[in-house]
């Protein structure tokens, strides 16, 4: 096979280079101008890459080099599948690879299309490959393994390649349809074994193609830089100027990953700083450049666009990327076929078979919005036009949202004359009332596509109309891309201030992201971040944020955080207005305990809450942060330390540090830690001291047994003692231990308003204990919580009974799974009718039955008091749900 005859094919084109269509591919390969692309498995889970990321051309190379036989690459338009494909070529022709091939075929399906009729397979080789002798033939056909085929553009196959809707061809030598040569190949009928690269828009249309899938990322940030420092190589500056504007810029990032894009706005560009005029700030506005650079020279350049709107409006809507030069000249293109070259690429020259499509869809969408609201024929509606066009065009209404500001489409107006004022008010009133309406709902999609079209038409005070108070803005924006990043930070910048940014479950927070939403994070009241992953460029960006921001909390539960992006996050601790501070399950160790302490006694930070839940703090940590609670300048007041390894060993720290005069700490939850015997026997000398001003304390499960209970006692017969709530259920503390717990509650002035025993093997006795201290007169109990006690109708009675008695001040009582039955519900009634406080009564997993209900339901409709019945898991029947449905107050 002559390599050098393929090369000069490959490389060989007609056309010319264009704004929109690109520099050429065969040109860019000519001057060593060739930058690999990148897929989708080379782009890393914090969205950066680098230069030795593998890039398509290696992912190609490597499926080839295995057992794959057809490799699908699959990229949008401009993402440089035709580019690559011919370099993979030339490469091949070079020697540079892939030489275990004796024969590669590239074919152009827009070359292909128009070979009409039938012709073999041989007769397509030699046909359209000169360069392949006659004689080569057999030999090709007698080891096709030997044999690989590109094709570019198989989407753009004229008819259909699905084997179902064919009659596959199995024999070289007999004529079929092209699409049927190249059906029968890829599906296996003809030339079995031999390999296929192939360049498809999108795998939707495409499911029945097997091979290995390569997706197409295009260009990204190391791919950009490259582009740039080439294409402005005498000016180093003017490249990092353009890459950088290109990449900020609202609204266009996505599409620069973008080969041709690149281009594209690289030559805009360039062409706007050697005028010195201003870059551009949107889509919208590049397209207003791009359209006045390409018909500043026309003469008729109204009618011109019109018939170009005409054309787009065709090909959207007849879902055809191509027009035929017939239906080009209904469009009244007659007068401006010599000036549609840049805008149009034209696939057959000849005039009779010409074929002619947008070089970008991009273009065509913008076309598209400017004609409509330059055409004056038709009194056609902004509604009807846009559904219309609705699925198959994604830019149209973010076009006219732009176009619809006097400043942005000013500079057509110069060149086209004045737009229809009627259409440009009817779009206004059709997306301010389309817009409201959307933010009232809850679907994210739509609320990020109307901060799309706002940032588009670049009006504060349009802002500000559209996001009324009516907006819910609060819902979850979580896993937005980089241009809802864009989008709703320039929403929230206009509005000056917002109460909450809630990020929840975002899966991937990149660094540009980050970078993208700090302006708006530092505008928001409340950020929540919770069940998201913020990878280690988006932290410096959140603390910037936070560092002399509006934040007052900051929800970054279950955000898998780890230590050195926590360490990251204290430097934005230290001088900023954050109250609440949430990192419950964040992977955090002892080792960033200097750290927060260090941001807590800064004198700046303002942090009253701090939730560090079921992270590996363990002793070493908590011994850290107990020295910063002994400053002045630590303002903290509630901490919450479930589950975090911290034992005995570090209460005597803890307890110097409430009885020292400087801890502000008032609630305090120290759930499933080791605490004990020891370390209660500490924590309770600071409860007596006059100094220490806790007032909740959560001991739930922290291996305590009734001999704790006399330090507990000792303590709440301190007349220093400022404890209100109390928790420590989960914990084995017997009849002994609670009954001298009672003991205390009595003293007069205890302070005790809620106490939680739920599971703590009670028995009757303390049972009619606690009835005895609710009933006393001097108790303040407001809340009592003894579920998951096995004591039986006859243990809960005494409780019934404090309930009736005017001395008992309960407004919340906790019975769950305490062994109730029907024989207590006589009593459970009375005690309610008699009650003036209480408002909720939990008595779930008990042995209740249909029988109590009537009376259950009854008491609740004519209490006045009681808010709420738990009833859930009881023994009742389906028969009896339409009678407690009678009472909203009742849960079930």
């Amino acid at each position: 096979m002559d390599k050098t005859a393929l090369m000069t094919h490959t490389l060989k084109s007609n056309a010319k280079s264009t704004l929109l269509g690109g520099d050429l591919p065969g040109a860019v390969i000519s001057n060593n101008q060739y930058i690999p692309p990148l897929t989708a498995e080379a782009q890393k889970t914090d969205g950066s890459v680098d230069h030795s990321s593998p890039s398509l051309d290696a992912a190609v190379l490597s499926a080839l080099s295995q057992e794959t036989r057809t490799v699908v690459l699959v990229g949008p338009e401009g993402s440089g599948k035709t580019t690559a494909l011919e370099k993979l070529v030339v490469g091949w022709a070079k020697g540079e690879h892939l030489q275990n091939f004796s024969y590669v075929f590239h074919f152009r399906f827009r070359e292909l299309n128009f070979l009409n009729g039938t012709l073999s397979l041989e007769a397509l080789m030699l046909r359209h490959h000169g360069h392949l002798p006659p004689e080569a033939v057999p030999k090709l056909l007698r080891e096709p393994e030997g044999v690989l085929f590109v094709f570019d553009d198989l989407d753009q196959c004229k008819d259909s390649l699905d084997p179902s809707v064919l009659d596959l061809c199995p024999d070289p030598g007999q004529p079929a349809s092209v699409s049927c040569l190249v059906a029968s190949m890829l599906h296996g009928s003809l030339l079995k074994g031999a390999a296929f690269v192939v360049a498809i828009r999108s795998a939707e249309g495409h499911k029945f193609l097997s091979g290995s899938r390569v997706h197409m990322l295009g260009f990204l940030k190391p791919q950009r830089e490259a582009y740039c420092k080439g294409f402005f190589s005498d000016d180093p500056a003017a490249a990092t100027k353009a890459r950088m504007h290109m990449e900020s810029t609202l609204g266009f990032y996505d599409i620069c990953t973008s080969p041709r894009f690149c281009w594209t706005v690289c030559s805009v560009y360039k062409s706007l700083m050697d005028s010195g005029a201003k870059l551009p700030d949107t889509l919208s506005q590049l397209y207003v450049d791009i359209l006045v650079h390409l018909i500043q020279n026309e003469a008729r350049r109204r009618e011109l666009v019109l018939a170009l709107g005409k054309m787009a409006s065709h090909c959207l809507i007849d879902q055809h990327s191509s027009c035929t030069k017939e239906e080009l000249d209904s469009f009244g293109f007659q007068e401006f076929l010599t000036s549609v070259g840049d805008f149009l690429r034209v696939d057959d020259e000849q005039s009779d078979r010409g074929v002619f499509s947008f070089h970008s869809q991009l273009m065509q969408e913008f076309i598209l919005a400017t004609s409509f609201l330059l055409d004056t024929s038709t009194s056609e509606g902004v509604e009807k036009m846009l559904e219309k066009h609705k699925g198959r065009a994604k830019f149209l209404d973010a076009f006219l949202s732009g176009l619809s500001e006097p400043l942005q489409r000013q500079p057509l107006e110069t060149l086209l004359g004045e737009m229809n004022s009627d259409r440009i008010t009817g779009f206004k009133r059709w997306f301010k009332s389309s817009s409201e309406a959307t933010l009232k709902g809850y679907h994210k999609k739509e609320h990020h596509r109307c901060f799309h079209l706002l940032l588009q038409a670049q009006n504060e005070s349009l802002v500000k109309e559209v996001v009324c108070p009516t907006a819910r803005i609060g819902i979850s924006y979580g896993d937005m891309n980089l241009q809802d990043c864009v989008a709703l930070s320039y929403v929230f910048r206009c509005l000056g201030e917002m109460e909450h940014l809630n990020l929840y479950r975002t899966m991937n927070l990149t660094e540009e992201q980050a970078e993208r939403l700090a302006p708006t994070a530092s505008l928001s009241r409340k950020i929540t971040l919770k069940d998201s992953y913020l990878s280690t460029g988006a932290v410096p960006h959140l603390a910037s944020a936070l560092s002399g921001g509006l934040t007052e909390e900051l929800d970054l539960c279950h955000s898998h955080l780890g230590d050195e992006e926590f360490k990251i996050l204290c430097a934005g601790l230290r001088n900023c207005k954050l109250h609440t501070l949430k990192l419950r399950a964040c992977k955090l160790t002892g080792a960033i305990c200097g750290d927060l302490a260090s941001a807590l006694t800064s004198g700046s930070s303002q942090l009253c809450v701090l939730e560090m839940s079921f992270n590996e703090i363990g002793d070493q940590g908590f011994m850290k942060l107990c020295k910063a609670f002994q400053s002045p300048l630590c303002k903290l007041q509630d901490l919450e330390l479930q589950r975090c390894e911290v034992t005995a060993a570090s209460m005597e720290d803890f307890s110097a540090a409430l009885r020292s005069g400087q801890s502000e700490l008032r609630k305090v939850d120290l759930t499933q830690n080791l605490i004990g015997e020891t370390g209660v026997e500490a924590l309770c000398k600071s409860l007596q001291h006059p100094l220490c001003k806790l007032q909740s304390l959560n001991l739930n499960d922290c291996e305590l047994t009734g001999a704790c209970c006399p330090h507990f006692s000792e303590a709440l017969m301190s007349e220093h003692c400022s404890l209100t709530d109390l928790d420590l259920s989960v914990n084995d503390l017997f009849q002994e231990g609670a009954l001298l717990l009672c003991k205390a509650l009595r003293r007069p002035g205890c302070p005790m308003e809620k106490l939680s025993l739920g599971r703590c093997e009670l028995t009757p006795p303390v049972f009619e204990e606690l009835s005895s201290v609710l009933r006393g007169g001097t108790s303040r109990l407001k809340s009592l919580i003894v579920g998951v006690n096995e004591v039986g109708d006859q243990g809960v009675k005494h409780l019934l009974d404090a309930l009736a008695h005017p001395n008992c001040l309960l407004e919340e009582l906790d019975l769950e799974m305490t062994g109730l039955t029907d024989a207590c519900v006589q009593d459970l009634c009375a005690a309610l009718r008699t009650n003036k406080t209480l408002k909720s009564l939990e008595l779930r997993n008990n042995m209740l039955t249909d029988a109590s209900v009537p009376e259950l339901v009854q008491v609740m409709q004519d209490s006045d008091n009681m808010l709420e019945l738990n009833l859930k898991y009881n023994d009742f029947s389906e028969e009896v749900f339409e009678v407690m449905d009678e009472c909203d107050k009742i849960s079930y």
